[in-house]
C-alpha cells in the first residue's frame, strides 16, 4: 500500500512541476506575443506588392509559421490557425512567382487584420470567421 501512495506522490509532483512549467511557458509565450505582432507589422508595412522581396517573404513566413506551430501549444488555438492559413497563402503567392500586386496586396490586408486582431483579443472570435470554433 505504501509503495503505491509513494509513486502517486511522486507522480503528482511531477505533473506539479510539469503543469507548472507548461504555465510558465505559456506566460512567456503570451508575453512575446506583442513583439511577435510588432515584428509583422513592421514587415507589413516594409513590404512593397509591387515588388515583393524575398528577404520580408522569408521574415514574414517564419514568423506566421512559428505562431502557427505554437500557438495551440499554449491555448492559443485560433491564433495559430489563422496563422497558418496567412502562412499557406503566403507560400502560394511566393511560389506562384508571377502573383499580381492586387494578389499581395490581399494578402497584406489580411495579414493586417489579422495583427490588429490578435493585438486586441488573440483568443476571441476572429472577424468574418464563421467557423465558430
Amino acid at each position: 500500500m505504501m509503495g503505491g501512495h509513494d509513486e502517486d506522490g511522486g507522480a503528482g509532483a511531477a505533473d506539479a512541476e510539469f503543469f507548472a512549467r507548461l504555465a510558465q511557458l505559456n506566460d512567456r509565450f503570451a508575453s512575446a506575443l506583442p513583439q511577435t505582432l510588432e515584428r509583422l507589422l513592421a514587415a507589413h508595412n516594409a513590404f512593397d506588392a509591387t515588388h515583393p522581396q524575398q528577404a520580408l517573404i522569408d521574415t514574414l513566413h517564419a514568423t506566421l509559421h512559428t505562431l502557427a506551430g505554437s500557438s495551440a501549444t499554449f491555448g492559443f488555438d485560433r491564433l495559430g490557425r489563422q496563422a497558418r492559413a496567412l502562412e499557406e497563402r503566403l507560400l502560394a503567392l511566393a511560389a506562384s512567382g508571377a502573383a499580381a500586386a492586387d494578389d499581395w496586396a490581399g494578402w497584406l490586408a489580411g495579414l493586417r487584420v489579422f495583427v490588429d486582431w490578435a493585438k486586441q483579443d488573440p483568443k476571441g472570435a476572429y472577424p468574418n470567421d464563421e467557423s465558430g470554433v
